[in-house]
Formats: structure tokens, sequence, C-alpha cells
């Protein structure tokens, strides 16, 4: 099962690069929000180091927006893509720093590279891996960033326990995700296609947070969080008619939560 999900959604960002779509996880799946709009993603367009080539509109967040990286900072962010978070954690960073991506998929590397090329940025590096493996040594980074991307590896407890491995003793993370709060029928959790809307491998809020500080952070925050609304059509695809209506009357919520935290502080 684990093996089938990484390939879902190898397959899955590797057809975003292929056919140039530019949606990551509400592509296909009409996800509302309560004030009416339709895609999880934010709007990157007026940040410094933004590289329209890179935004495949991926992610459900900004992490750089809530930790102070700093001129001559290393940082890494995993699940990168095409290097949007990338090129911006690169602007504030600078020159001195360093910035390097992970990805699992080969065609998203590709593609980031040849966005590199094109900047010619001398301190960025995309390298392939897997955010339970990650290829880094120990005390890398001081800065591991992510957007909507944990949520889609299944084993959450080992790649948080790499982020806490990469990261220096004084070092500090800011990840965006997708987690669920309520009681989310199993079909919807467990069901591998639902991977290509980021719902099914996301887990308890609750649960998410203790995962995090089981890694071994000493601090953990909830810096922001907004809600999101399973439409009916797709809901029925997987819930039996008397599944639905336990789900409808159920205090089930998708969120979007950026935490940040650090290993000492």
């Amino acid at each position: 099962m684990l093996k089938k999900i990484k390939e879902t959604v190898k397959e899955k960002y590797a057809q975003i690069v292929e056919q140039n779509q530019n949606c990551g996880c509400s592509c296909g799946s009409d996800f509302t929000f309560p004030d009416g709009s339709k895609d999880f993603s934010k709007d990157y367009t007026k940040l410094q180091g933004y590289e329209k080539e890179a935004d495949y509109n991926l992610g459900c967040g900004i992490p750089t927006g809530f930790v102070e990286i700093k001129e001559g900072n290393t940082v890494v962010d995993l699940g990168s893509g095409a290097g949007n978070d990338v090129f911006v954690a690169r602007r504030l960073v600078g020159d001195t720093g360093k910035v390097i991506g992970i990805d699992m998929t080969q065609a998203m590397i590709d593609k980031a590279n040849r966005n590199n090329q094109k900047l010619a940025y001398k301190n960025v590096e995309f390298r392939l891996g897997d955010i339970e493996n990650i290829p880094l040594d120990d005390n890398t980074a001081d800065f591991v960033i992510s957007n909507c991307v944990m949520n889609l590896v299944p084993d959450k407890e080992k790649a948080f326990s790499e982020v806490y491995r990469i990261l220096n003793q004084n070092g500090k993370f800011s990840i965006s995700d997708i987690v669920v709060s309520g009681n989310l029928p199993e079909k919807l959790r467990q069901s591998a296609e639902l991977y290509v809307g980021c719902v099914a491998g996301a887990i308890d809020k609750k649960k998410y947070i203790n995962t995090i500080k089981n890694a071994g952070f000493k601090t953990v925050e909830i810096v922001e969080e907004k809600k999101y609304i399973l439409p009916d059509n797709l809901v029925k695809q997987y819930l039996s008619p008397s599944e639905y209506e336990l789900y409808k009357t159920s205090n089930a919520e998708i969120l979007s939560i950026t935490v940040k935290g650090g290993k000492n502080d």
C-alpha cells in the first residue's frame, strides 16, 4: 500500500510538469472554501524572489513567511517541486547562504534545474530524494521549510525525525500542510486515489502536532489555519448512503495549517 501511494504521488506530480498544469492538491477535485475560493494555494506573485515558471500552485501556505530567514543561512525545502519556495528562500539567504530543494519526482527535479539554470544561482541545489530518508548530513540546515507535502508522506514519524536530524542545534522549521479534525471516515482517509487531492494522507491535527513533538522539537506552534470543504459529489464516490449521512452530521473538517517550531526554543 505504501509503495502504491508513493507511485501515485510521483505519477501525479510528473503529470503536472509534463502537461504544464498550474494546479496541485485542488486539481480536478473541485474543493471549495467558506469564502467561496477554489484553490488551496497562496498568492506568491508579490513576493521577492518569485519565479512564475516555478509556480504550479502546489502549496497550501507560504512557509517562508513565518520564520526569520537571514542572509547566510542554509535552508532546505522538502518536496521542493519546480523550485517555487526555494527561489523565494534564495532571495532571503542572499549570495552568502544556500538553499537545497529535495523532491522524489525526477520530472520536478529536472524542471527545477532548468529554472535555476535561467536564474544562474550558484548557491541553489536540487536533489532527488525521499523525505523519509533525506539525502543530507546531520545538522545541515538552519531552517527546514515544506509546503503541502508532509501529508503525502506515508511515514510521517520518520519524516519529522529526519527534519529534526538535518537541522542544526538552533534550527527551526516552518511547514504548511493539510490535516483533519474530527471523525473523517476511514474510506476517505485511506483511498490512494485521493492523494491527488491531498486528503487521504492527512492525519488528525492533534496527532500531527504530537508527531512533531515526538520527533524531539521543543516548540511547536500553529501560526495559520484555514478550513476546506469536500464537495458532495467527491464524498459520495467513497461512502455508502448511510456512511454519507453520518459524515454530514459529524464534526469532520479538513484544514490547512502552517506550523513552526525549533529544536531548542
